[in-house]
């Protein structure tokens, strides 16, 4: 039988949601940022959210209305279960920052939660479980943002009712570089302004896209992946609000990035490339046209993480 925990810390990645043509059916995960939970247990039963940094003041701890609070109670139904949990949330990436900062922490939750309690999830229950709390956050319950956060690598979702999601291990190294300018946009206003009715002929040319991405993904083929990674449907849409967008994706492709694009809604911008030297020169001719327009931002650079949520510390019961 697994052992039980009295404390359990576990560090969860951002996640890059849409990866250019895969509006809501792709994600991949970064090595960082990410967020840390803590679980612990207590006498008392029931949730309680005890602690909230990096973004203290914003976040609500009420466990109806924190998305790992709502997620922790997802799995704790789900087990009919009414043992104590205290849960710390100490965010380590930006809010409305395209970087699946709330599926971070509803991820982070489950994990640390489920180890506490010996295991006795599966990772697609804890999916589903992940996802309530996106459901909060942004009025859906999608998962592009919480499985690759959860599973690690890239991942296609064929469907989300019933949740059928597959992971797609690229056999050639991958790194992305992401620039998030200092201002916020927020993921349920920008899916507002999207078209509900799509020309037949850009719907053809996208699934063709996303047909590639995945191939090329599963083959290590760079140039197909690069050649796929273009979005004619949404990223036209929403890219008019996110300052230099333009200019911004054109220095990554002239830096020698395979593909660019939007960083789920944004207001981040994603670059993919062959190996950390190019992602790193792509971050910075990233950085340099915001610096150009006098526009604070941050810069990340990270392989692909293969391994999803990590536990940082733990106590045995």
């Amino acid at each position: 039988m697994p052992n039980q925990y009295q404390y359990v810390k576990v560090f969860a990645p951002a996640s890059v949601a849409n990866v250019s043509c895969g509006f809501d059916v792709m994600g991949l995960a970064l090595d960082h940022p990410g967020d840390e939970v803590v679980a612990r247990r207590t006498e008392e039963p029931g949730i309680q959210i005890t602690r909230v940094t990096g973004e203290n003041g914003v976040l609500p701890t009420s466990v109806s209305e924190n998305t790992a609070g709502v997620a922790v109670r997802a799995l704790l139904g789900h087990l009919g279960s009414d043992v104590g949990i205290e849960l710390e949330v100490h965010k380590k990436m930006p809010l409305g920052s395209g970087l699946g900062s709330s599926a971070a922490s509803s991820v982070g939750a489950v994990v640390a939660v489920n180890r506490l309690l010996g295991l006795p999830c599966t990772s697609d229950e804890l999916l589903t479980f992940a996802a309530e709390g996106e459901r909060v956050a942004c009025g859906t319950p999608h998962l592009d943002n919480v499985a690759p956060s959860l599973f690690g690598g890239f991942v296609f979702i064929r469907s989300r009712e019933p949740q059928d999601v597959i992971g797609l291990d690229c056999s050639k190294p991958l790194f992305a570089t992401v620039v998030h300018p200092q201002i916020e946009i927020r993921t349920e206003d920008t899916r507002k302004i999207l078209r509900r009715n799509i020309p037949l002929q850009k719907a053809v040319t996208q699934w063709g896209n996303i047909g590639g991405l995945v191939a090329g993904l599963l083959k290590g083929d760079y140039e197909l992946i690069s050649r796929s990674m273009q979005d004619v449907i949404i990223e036209p849409i929403r890219s008019v609000l996110i300052p230099s967008f333009a200019e911004v994706k054109e220095a990554a492709l002239d830096a020698g990035a395979l593909g660019s694009g939007i960083s789920g809604s944004g207001p981040s911008i994603f670059a993919l490339s062959r190996d950390n030297e190019t992602a790193t020169a792509v971050g910075k001719v990233m950085q340099h046209e915001y610096e150009e327009i006098g526009l604070d931002n941050e810069v990340y650079i990270s392989p692909i993480n293969k391994e999803g949520p990590r536990i940082l510390e733990e106590v045995q019961l």
